[in-house]
């Protein structure tokens, strides 16, 4: 499939999936006019790109913990195994904030409702 239709496959834009590739997260073949083409791999390559993205983790560190997801084994993965964990707490201490944050407008929005009483 060309860039177009992967892009519309997986709700990404033409521009990102040009990005990801000069990043080295997804690759494509070429045609001999030049033409990116996508195997239907990369349509979950890209989600998964996508869930990386959206949990906060920055190109270069989706590129080092890429290891753990093409070839996991313990001669090429070590460092990308512990980046993942860096990573699990780095996004459980936000999570806990975010808690911590919800309590208190909760308990905000609970006062406000009694003097409105």
């Amino acid at each position: 499939m060309r860039i177009g239709e992967l892009a519309e496959r997986t709700g990404v834009s033409v521009r990102s999936l040009r990005y990801y590739e000069e990043q080295g997260l997804l690759s494509s073949e070429r045609s001999s006019g030049g033409h990116r083409h996508y195997t239907e791999h990369e349509i979950d390559r890209v989600e998964y790109l996508q869930r990386l993205y959206a949990a906060g983790l920055s190109s270069q560190t989706i590129l080092r913990v890429l290891p753990c997801l093409e070839s996991p084994s313990q001669a090429t993965s070590d460092a990308a195994f512990e980046q993942l964990v860096v990573e699990r707490d780095r996004l459980q201490a936000h999570i806990a904030g975010l808690s911590t944050t919800l309590a208190s407008l909760d308990e905000l929005i609970a006062l406000n409702r009694a003097k409105r009483s």
